[in-house]
């Protein structure tokens, strides 16, 4: 297969993670012979340092031309520090996704058995947990009508949201329970906000065409609580764009780390891949940043275009590295000295030599004495 890849690397950690989502592309470019062009721009802050504009033409140009977008992350102190900046990095991604249209947010949160005592969460509640969570991702309250008064006192931002909005991300959700365990759980505040109520009617309705998933229904609030005390219960998690955020970092605890978790945003003609975590500005260039996310994001990426035995060879080589602990200090703080371009290159050696077990590469590469 052929793909045009965007890499838009961004700011912080960015560049660094997603190298090695480059690397790990490569390799199954070669091993599977598939012809990936991987053509790069700039995005977030280091674009406005460039062109004081967070999604340069150019950069939204060769996202359009492309079949899809490898994401980094963006944000940097200097704006995160100044409420009166009037351009922000930020600002760059919720164009591109609207450019784009890129209404739906899907992120899989999933408890890796190897990390089950790094979980701030005992291991006997979230052993077992595997859930996709479906994010609208272009309307509600980030995108509403924005009120500032004259004198800065009042302020208001709009929720709103259309009946047709809601299907098509709903549809979605939908079919991928079809393929996990059947459930969707719909998390809302539907008694108090009209926008939730129109959710539910929207959503029953949807459900009706798919009479083999069971529809279950959550207030954010008791979702939130439901995350933390038993997230077994949940399959697919279908949610407005505000909930969404604050759920999917929320569930990130799970799995010990948020540079464990990857994410796909998908519309009608475009799909960008990134990991949920931020830019991370006080690891820059210490080789310490977990790119693991980036690099199942990478395994998104093949999947979304079918090519699953590709991405199910990234995700084992991740399981490998974790069981093995080639892991970055912020799951394995005792392991300092491996760093961000070592469990890259670990992922790397298994996709070359996924029946090997790998205890050489340990050896090798990380400067072991004893030779298996």
């Amino acid at each position: 297969m052929k793909l045009k890849i965007a890499v838009l690397p961004g700011d912080g950690i960015g560049p660094e993670v997603t190298g090695q989502a480059v690397k790990a592309l490569k390799s199954i470019a070669t091993e599977f012979n598939h012809h990936f062009q991987f053509v790069y721009a700039d995005v977030g802050a280091v674009a406005i340092e460039k062109y004081n504009n967070p999604l340069p033409y150019a950069t939204v140009e060769l996202c359009k031309k492309s079949d899809a977008i490898l994401f980094g992350a963006i944000g940097h102190p200097k704006y995160d520090n100044d409420p009166n900046a009037k351009v922000r990095p930020e600002q760059g991604l919720l164009k591109l996704r609207k450019e784009l249209g890129l209404y739906a947010n899907i992120r899989p949160v999933k408890a890796y058995d190897a990390l089950l005592d790094k979980s701030p969460l005992k291991r006997h509640i979230i052993k077992g947990t595997d859930i996709c969570i479906y994010r609208e991702l272009t309307g509600g309250i980030y995108f509403g009508k924005k009120y500032l008064s004259d004198d800065g006192e009042i302020a208001s931002d709009l929720c709103e949201y259309s009946k047709k909005e809601i299907e098509r991300i709903a549809v979605l959700a939908f079919e991928a329970a079809q393929s996990r365990k059947n459930k969707v759980t719909l998390v809302d505040k539907a008694n108090v906000l009209e926008s939730s109520r129109l959710w539910r009617r929207v959503v029953t309705e949807i459900s009706k065409d798919y009479p083999d998933v069971e529809l279950d229904f959550l207030f954010v609030d008791n979702a939130a609580m439901q995350l933390i005390l038993n997230p077994k219960q949940f399959d697919v998690i279908l949610t407005e764009n505000l909930f969404g955020d604050i759920i999917s970092d929320e569930a990130s605890v799970i799995g010990g780390s948020i540079g464990l978790l990857a994410s796909a945003s998908v519309g009608a003609k475009h799909a960008l891949f990134e990991p949920i975590h931020g830019s991370f500005p006080q690891a820059t260039g210490k080789g310490i940043a977990n790119p693991i996310a980036s690099i199942l994001s990478a395994a998104m990426l093949l999947e979304h275009f079918g090519l699953n035995n590709e991405a199910e060879l990234i995700r084992l080589g991740v399981e490998k590295a974790l069981k093995l602990k080639i892991t970055t200090p912020d799951i394995n703080p005792e392991s300092n000295s491996i760093t961000t371009s070592n469990v890259g290159d670990f992922i790397e050696d298994f996709i070359y030599n996924p029946k090997d077990t790998n205890h050489n590469f340990i050896n090798i590469h990380l400067g072991q004495s004893t030779i298996i």
